[in-house]
């Protein structure tokens, strides 16, 4: 009994040492730099970071610019997070049927931004959205809109970083709904054809509810996706302009690699964390009562 329990250890022992390591030891230890003034002249000596307690989370609720990066991430994730299920349902219910030509191609075509390096691809889409000779302006031209400056303009700058997350996302959602799709018992629709059901009828009453494990899966996943948003404001507008684009992670890169107050990005960084494990569990709740 010992030596079949000693085997399994073995094998685990290499890859629960390394998430010791590079995972549960710093979580601890940004627990402890959040509540000291850890800055860059402790990076050098770690006895010159004082101990300033809960000082560093009361300095938050007096920041404006920490309130308005978590109103731009909530509002990234609440008009995001829909628009990426919607988008991804809609392909994927398309790209099931039987009678799509070349559904390999569209399968591979949308997943392929997916595992494309971000910052390239947000080269590209820095491009596309360039005020002066970006393609979407260029074809905006044919009608008649005059250019517009996507990422120089409060008000579109948010909107285009969403449309440029849930177009690269996209590829990663179709294929968890595809493979739902295609669990779902084929003679349940059968049996709705015989009794004169719609497509819309079907869609409602068996595909929808059939998904329902598929849909919370991709909803929780993509929440917490959406609410660490860093990559792309950072390499598309670094968090403007006037910080319209500036997300809690972006917030906590600034503090933390520019200004060397690892102690106040630790403090926001532990936040961020309480806000999703807060949502996280809001949406298992919800789950449970369904």
């Amino acid at each position: 009994m010992k030596k079949s329990i000693k085997i399994p250890a073995l094998f685990l022992a290499p890859a629960m040492i390394l998430m010791f390591i590079f995972l549960i030891l710093p979580i601890f230890a940004s627990l402890y730099i959040s509540l000291t003034d850890f800055n860059i002249y402790s990076l050098m000596d770690w006895t010159q970071a004082e101990f300033v307690g809960l000082e560093n989370y009361a300095k938050l609720f007096n920041d404006e610019v920490f309130w308005k990066s978590l109103k731009n991430t909530l509002y990234f994730a609440v008009v995001g997070v829909p628009l990426a299920i919607f988008f991804a349902l809609s392909f994927a219910v398309m790209m099931n049927k039987k009678d799509v030509k070349g559904k390999e191609f569209f399968r591979a075509g949308f997943y392929l931004p997916s595992i494309t390096n971000t910052v390239a691809v947000a080269v590209i889409w820095g491009f596309i959205l360039n005020p002066n000779y970006g393609f979407l302006n260029w074809i905006l031209s044919f009608f008649g809109f005059e250019p517009i400056n996507w990422l120089g303009n409060t008000t579109w700058a948010m909107p285009s970083i969403i449309l440029f997350v849930v177009w690269k996302g996209l590829g990663h959602n179709i294929i968890l709904f595809l493979a739902g799709l295609q669990n779902i018992p084929a003679h349940l629709y059968e049996a709705a054809r015989i009794d004169g059901a719609s497509k819309w009828q079907m869609f409602k009453n068996i595909t929808l509810p059939m998904l329902k494990p598929t849909t919370f899966f991709v909803t929780v996943m993509t929440v917490i996706g959406y609410l660490q948003l860093f990559a792309e404001p950072y390499m598309l507008t670094e968090g403007g302009p006037l910080d319209s684009t500036l997300s809690v992670v972006l917030y906590m890169y600034r503090n933390g690699f520019k200004h060397f107050e690892l102690g106040y990005a630790s403090a926001i960084g532990y936040i961020l964390f309480i806000l999703i494990f807060v949502v996280t569990l809001i949406q298992m709740k919800f789950r449970r009562e369904q």
